[in-house]
């Protein structure tokens, strides 16, 4: 470099970080292309926020006041335009009374989405294809897709995955924080309980290709993920899962798995939970391992959520220093894409379900996340990839005949 051009150099970037937002080229460029593209996140528990007493989701809603992170105007504001709702159940015990309760859980809350979506047509609309997506975008609504995040509703009645199908379900969590009927889980106390899929989860996967239902491998055990890998014929995908090389915990993706999941054409869809992100304390973490399995083989009662809610509180303002930041989200999309290419990652936010870090508080701020994005250079095109376009790839390829 000429010296004389130094000091040149220098003002000039001195002045493009001073420039107001509204006149960063950078900023600039990110907002038309997050207006351009479709953004979609594949893992969101607004389901566990509408069912709560008066809670509207077509009212604006504060994350200060009352904890929320989504609602319909919230994700219009932010440029929000898919989302999977995840009808979530938390492991409870493995018995038919147990199973009977967790599907009464889970067609409630397929209820409560129906119901959203008919009270505010004009907002919002089921969404199960990626036809629907592109058609529902177009028309300037909401697309609400469905998930569900734990297979426990399935309890041992093969034919409630076609229960679940018609309602709108179009990828499932196979396990959650404790095992299940099909499977074992990474996080269980007790340990494995199979070594992998159960004999009924070897029945659930091929009966999940051939309905068109994805087989999510977030929150499974790593023998599990193996075993729904090698039975899968369709591609497979991690809803809401961060690189363990960057955040050393079972319920994060190994590079080898990255690499298993890509080479059957799937996708990594990275999720906003800070200690999946960024590794916290000891306490830190034993502080919310605690808190994540104080449900496992428990009935849910209002008193039990309501106790554990406070005690959320309170471990989120004692670790408030520790609490990862937007980028810790893009380096680990980075991983992803200098591991396997950028045909295999996508979102799965987790707000509403403990997602949300230091500048990305709740899905009206997810703009920011199209900044950091074309901050590191990424192009237009592989934004889109990034925000949507992938996952609507391998829900293409979710129906496998037998």
């Amino acid at each position: 470099m000429l010296p004389f051009l130094l000091p040149v150099l220098l003002g000039l970037n001195a002045f493009i970080t001073a420039l107001p937002e509204k006149d960063d080229p950078i900023i600039k460029k990110a907002r038309k292309i997050h207006q351009k593209v479709l953004t979609l996140d594949t893992h969101a528990d607004a389901p566990i926020m509408m069912q709560k007493p008066g809670f509207d989701m077509g009212t604006t809603h504060d994350t200060k006041r009352d904890a929320s992170q989504i609602d319909f105007p919230r994700m219009k504001q932010g440029g929000m335009d898919a989302m999977f709702f995840a009808v979530y159940t938390s492991q409870g015990p493995r018995t038919d009374e147990g199973h009977a309760e967790a599907k009464r859980n889970a067609l409630n809350q397929f209820d409560l989405i129906h119901k959203a979506l008919k009270k505010y047509p004009n907002l919002a609309e089921l969404a199960t294809s990626p036809e629907d997506a592109y058609r529902i975008q177009k028309a300037g609504k909401r697309a609400i897709f469905i998930g569900m995040e734990n297979g426990y509703p399935v309890g041992k009645d093969l034919s409630l995955l076609k229960t679940y199908y018609d309602l709108g379900c179009r990828y499932m969590t196979l396990t959650h924080f404790a095992n299940n009927l099909i499977g074992d889980s990474p996080t269980d106390p007790d340990g494995p309980m199979y070594g992998g899929l159960s004999d009924f989860g070897k029945q659930v996967v091929p009966e999940m290709n051939r309905l068109g239902i994805l087989i999510d491998v977030s929150h499974v055990a790593d023998s599990t993920f193996y075993d729904a890998l090698a039975l899968s014929k369709a591609p497979v995908i991690a809803s809401h899962s961060n690189c363990r090389a960057l955040c050393d915990f079972p319920r994060n993706m190994t590079d080898d798995m990255i690499r298993a999941i890509a080479a059957k054409g799937g996708v990594v869809q990275v999720n906003f939970v800070s200690d999946y992100l960024k590794k916290p304390s000891d306490a830190h973490r034993a502080a919310k391992t605690k808190i994540r399995m104080a449900r496992v083989g428990k009935v849910p009662s209002a008193q039990m959520e309501a106790r554990i809610q406070a005690l959320s509180d309170s471990v989120s303002k004692v670790y408030a220093s520790e609490r990862a930041s937007l980028t810790d989200i893009v380096d680990h999309i980075d991983h992803i894409v200098k591991l396997v290419g950028i045909d295999h990652v996508g979102i799965g936010s987790d707000f509403d379900g403990g997602g949300g870090v230091n500048g990305l508080e709740d899905v009206s701020q997810i703009e920011n996340l199209t900044v950091e994005l074309t901050r590191r250079n990424y192009s237009e095109a592989d934004i889109a990839k990034i925000w949507g376009g992938n996952l609507l790839r391998v829900l293409g390829r979710a129906k496998v005949s037998p």
